[in-house]
């Protein structure tokens, strides 16, 4: 047992050994009179899509479409061209190409040479896209947004849509450029 086991065995033993007094007792089974639970709507925008694409809401999108709603809100910041946009300041990433690059000397990580899966890109345009206005963009318009980004890289058919059964099916060229994590820890998470 460490240092830090036995430590922590004592404060449970010494927290557990100390009887509540009734007042204190009662006390820690009321309610404070302020606040609410948090409603499904409330819990809605916390969320997380897993590379199998559970979560996935429902809606579809295609490349078509996807490439307007790119041209009205991403190109700001992500170019033309899906070529990233840094000499005008803005910062925003290159979105494809850099295929074979990674073990190279100059990497270029995209969605295309980089990201294992699709899902992943869903998750990441909902949570945190356009950068002005995060979020603000609804199911369909990501599902179409994605489906665009995924035509251009050539990983998917400009005329696949992408919803939430076909998009976790998508074949990423990085699928299986990771290595799966060693650390023992992470078998009590699942």
């Amino acid at each position: 047992m460490s240092m830090h086991d036995i430590t922590v065995a004592v404060i449970c033993w010494c927290i557990a050994a100390v009887p509540l007094a009734p007042k204190a007792h009662a006390q820690a089974q009321t309610h404070y009179g302020f606040g609410t639970a948090a409603s499904p709507q409330d819990l809605a925008k916390f969320f997380a899509i897993p590379a199998d694409g559970s979560g996935l809401p429902p809606g579809s999108g295609t490349a078509a479409e996807g490439a307007k709603i790119y041209a009205d809100t991403c190109a700001a910041c992500h170019g033309d061209h899906l070529q990233g946009n840094p000499a005008k300041g803005i910062g925003g990433d290159k979105l494809i190409g850099g295929r074979g690059t990674l073990a190279s000397p100059t990497p270029v990580k995209t969605v295309e040479s980089y990201w294992p899966y699709a899902t992943t890109l869903f998750d990441y345009v909902k949570r945190a896209m356009p950068f002005s206005s995060p979020g603000s963009l609804s199911d369909d318009q990501v599902y179409s947004v994605v489906a665009y980004i995924l035509s251009q890289a050539k990983i998917v058919n400009p005329t696949e849509v992408m919803n939430a059964t076909s998009l976790p099916k998508v074949e990423m060229p990085n699928r299986n450029g990771f290595e799966p994590d060693p650390r023992p820890e992470l078998e009590l998470y699942h």
